[in-house]
């Protein structure tokens, strides 16, 4: 394949983290298998569950049994269509708008579903947010500051709140990414916080192993997500996926099985780990 050639229509977005309604082609979300209840009688708790990764996972999980509460910032049209394919899968939905970035709203949030639900059984700690800058000298503090609160942060307070009220054979689940193992030149505060998952994952997983509650990660690749319109110009959204083996990008509904494994029963001796879903990159750690 020439690396000219278009892998998607060159397009762009001025807003993070991105709406899909506005992407063209559309990012295929539906899950690829019939259910087969392994979530039966779950609540999961999905932050960035509106769109890309966030909205196939809640389809999934919702196909296979489970409750969905979608945290979203205000991308309140992604948000409704996610909630309403998740109904479409006979399960139910609240949809909860505000800042992961912030402590309070990430408390709320779970006061809400517990007001909701009564329970919590599945986090999925999936926001982010990335902001391409060829220069290390013009990251601005307020940058490396709102990527920090967007995506690393965002794990401490919803696993912070979300604990006390989860049970022996919980599940979290937490969005790396191959950055945090290959770098990226431009996404430099991005790929720190993506490091820091993988430190979160491991470093929770072993603190809760006592309580019975597994803590994994999923480290996607090159995926077809409206962050992508929203971070690159059209030139490198038209390329995406191009560096790897399968030369394309990967679609959310062949990230979201891996998330929908990890929270399930057949994962109950998977603990600490990350699972890499990157078109075929062979990583050295």
């Amino acid at each position: 394949m020439s690396v000219t050639e278009p892998l998607q229509p060159p397009q762009e977005q001025k807003r993070q983290p991105g709406r899909e309604s506005e992407m063209r082609p559309r990012p295929e979300y539906a899950p690829l298998v019939a259910g087969s209840g392994r979530l039966r009688d779950k609540v999961a708790v999905i932050t960035g569950g509106d769109s890309g990764i966030g909205r196939a996972v809640a389809i999934a999980m919702a196909r296979e049994g489970a409750d969905i509460a979608i945290l979203y910032l205000e991308e309140h049209k992604d948000a409704e269509e996610t909630a309403r394919l998740v109904e479409e899968e006979g399960a139910s939905a609240i949809k909860i708008a505000g800042d992961v970035g912030d402590e309070e709203f990430c408390r709320k949030a779970i006061e809400q579903v517990l007001d909701e639900y009564g329970q919590i059984d599945i986090l999925v700690n999936n926001a982010a947010e990335q902001h391409e800058t060829d220069d290390l000298s013009k990251i601005e503090s307020k940058q490396i500051e709102r990527t920090f609160r967007t995506n690393i942060y965002s794990c401490f307070y919803m696993t912070k709140f979300a604990l006390p009220h989860m049970k022996r054979g919980a599940s979290i689940i937490n969005t790396a990414s191959i950055v945090a193992y290959r770098g990226h030149k431009t996404l430099l505060d991005y790929a720190a916080t993506k490091g820091a998952i993988v430190a979160f994952t491991r470093s929770v997983s072993l603190a809760l192993t006592d309580k019975g509650i597994r803590v994994n990660a999923v480290a996607p690749g090159p995926i077809w997500t409206p962050l992508i319109p929203a971070s690159f110009d059209a030139e490198k959204v038209a390329q995406h996926g191009s560096s790897t083996e399968m030369e394309r990008a990967g679609q959310p509904n062949e990230v979201a099985p891996s998330y929908v494994f990890l929270a399930s029963p057949e994962a109950s001796y998977i603990s600490g780990q990350v699972l890499h879903v990157n078109g075929g990159v062979v990583l050295n750690s």
